[in-house]
């Protein structure tokens, strides 16, 4: 700025030819200190350098590797260049190679170095019971027991020679390991997992043997839609083998199904599995952007108006959490220009928000769910009682039955929006007997939350049929269930706590009132005592 700004200053010197300079800046830089001042930007050639690939960035840091194998004093193996070179690539993508690499492999050295110069706990436990015996002993002189108190001294003193000869064979072994510390890939996927919040496991396990068993968990908490759970996960392992377009985000899906049949329950089981948290989940409710000035709220507000400064509920929350699941419920109800920004995620796995930063979807699973076609699903008989008369398969009915909906489908998207999505899901409604299982599993909650109060609670196979019996509503799905069992259990087992019916460590049953079989009864199971041991009868001679 002004007349004798640096600018000013080799402007006649890089004019006549007395001056060789190179500089080094950002895009943003450039345009916003050298681009304006056309006399500075003529004087320099402008050169372009791009990122690095993973494999120029594995070169680049074995270059520096003896830097920094000097300053850490540690070894470095190739196994944790490659690994801090893929890995930066692949999951931090707020930054470039080889810099975030670099960073890598230096955090991973000197946390290696960090642990190498901590103390063993061997060391750490005397040190604390040389302080308890300290205070032991200071507490016995104040009560003038000084026998006791030379004798708690003679303690102290073996445990201070103790700690001298822990710490002499600590030195000797530091001494030799100094030469043969290691930055291994395990390391370096550590510090990843600090960054990143995933899971150290899951970095280091192989992609298809983490994958393995995802059908067999997804099932344990959804029951009846094995169909949509197999094509959901077969989806997901094409995309993690590398069978599709990396830039663009894992899985892409539409669940489509009537009420509460489970396609929000999968996208949380599934935030749980990849990712190792519910919370991973990021769910928005499409209903608040049916109007065309919402949408903006996705991405940010523009410059000028209120909120600006906020950033997007989308964007905003997958840059905070990268690796998350992305849940659009009732995607039917947002405003055309909503599809409009999702073309561009589901299509090249990025979005830009108001204050003009990319933000990176290809690590989110995309989950939209839908009610449409949601009537015609009601309208066919049940999965397994229809192709037993028909003499077809299950397969064969959900393949018609989802037929049926994708042609109502195809008339609410447009064809644009769903040519980009992997997978369209079709969960069909549940039976009586799945209903049945699903039972147990919401039993299990109460059950816990009762053994929270001290209490253990035991349900009958016939109350079980009971309130599975009363909670099937083959149109609204499993949510009756959770009334019928907080009506049925939860509402009734408090009213009997809170009467002094039931208290701490009490076992309670729960079964079906013989006087009246359209209620529970709740009663004490009586604590049996263990028979005392017989005495030995003893025979007089």
């Amino acid at each position: 700025e002004g007349a004798i700004d640096a600018s000013n200053i080799i402007k006649p010197a890089l004019a006549r030819g007395e001056l060789q300079c190179i500089g080094a800046t950002t895009l943003n830089e450039f345009r916003k200190h050298i681009e304006k001042d056309s006399a500075l930007e003529r004087r320099f050639q402008p050169v372009m350098v791009g990122e690095p690939t993973v494999d120029e960035t594995v070169e680049i840091l074995k270059g520096l590797r003896d830097r920094y194998e000097a300053h850490h004093k540690v070894t470095i193996t190739d196994e944790a260049l490659s690994a801090a070179a893929r890995l930066s690539d692949r999951y931090i993508s707020d930054r470039f190679l080889p810099d975030k690499a670099v960073d890598l492999i230096d955090e991973a050295a000197s946390r290696v170095r960090l642990q190498a110069t901590l103390p063993p706990p061997e060391i750490r436990e005397i040190e604390n019971q040389i302080r308890q015996v300290k205070q032991e002993k200071e507490s016995v002189v104040k009560s003038q027991e000084f026998e006791k108190a030379a004798a708690i001294r003679d303690r102290e003193e073996k445990l201070r020679l103790e700690k001298q000869r822990l710490e002499q064979e600590w030195a000797e072994k530091r001494a030799q390991q100094d030469k043969t510390i290691k930055v291994t890939e395990e390391d370096v996927a550590h510090i990843v997992a600090s960054w990143t919040k995933i899971p150290v496991s899951k970095l280091a396990q192989a992609e298809t043997a983490k994958l393995l068993g995802m059908e067999d968990q997804l099932h344990r908490r959804v029951i009846g839609q094995d169909l949509a759970i197999s094509t959901l996960t077969r989806a997901i392992r094409r995309s993690r083998a590398g069978l599709k377009n990396p830039k663009r985000p894992i899985g892409s899906f539409i669940f489509l199904g009537p009420t509460g049949v489970g396609k929000t329950e999968v996208a949380r089981s599934l935030a749980e599995f990849m990712f190792d948290d519910a919370e991973s989940m990021i769910r928005i409710d499409m209903s608040e952007y049916m109007e065309k000035y919402a949408v903006s709220r996705l991405v940010g507000a523009p410059p000028g108006y209120v909120g600006y400064e906020e950033g997007g509920q989308l964007t905003e929350a997958v840059r905070r959490r990268p690796y998350s699941v992305v849940l659009l419920d009732e995607i039917e109800k947002a405003h055309p220009d909503v599809f409009n920004l999702l073309l561009q995620v589901l299509e090249d796995g990025r979005l830009t928000d108001s204050q003009g930063r990319v933000v990176d979807f290809k690590n989110t699973v995309i989950i939209m769910t839908s009610n449409v076609g949601a009537t015609g699903m009601q309208t066919t008989t049940d999965i397994g009682f229809r192709t037993q008369k028909d003499g077809g398969s299950d397969e064969q009915a959900y393949e018609k039955m989802k037929n049926k909906v994708l042609d109502e489908v195809k008339h609410a998207f447009r064809p644009e929006f769903l040519n980009r999505v992997d997978e369209v899901v079709v969960f069909h409604q549940l039976s009586r007997e799945q209903i049945a299982q699903i039972v147990g599993l919401e039993l299990e909650k109460v059950i816990r939350e009762v053994k929270a109060q001290d209490m253990h609670l035991e349900v009958t196979e016939d109350a079980k049929q009971l309130l599975a019996k009363k909670g099937w509503d083959p149109q609204f799905g499993a949510r009756p269930l959770r009334r019928a069992i907080q009506r049925e259990v939860e509402d009734e087992l408090a009213e009997e706590m809170l009467k002094g019916t039931f208290g701490s460590g009490d076992r309670i049953l729960a079964e079906v009132n013989p006087d009246n079989p359209e209620k529970l009864r709740f009663s004490k199971i009586p604590h049996v005592e263990p028979p005392a041991p017989s005495q030995p009868e003893v025979q007089s001679a």
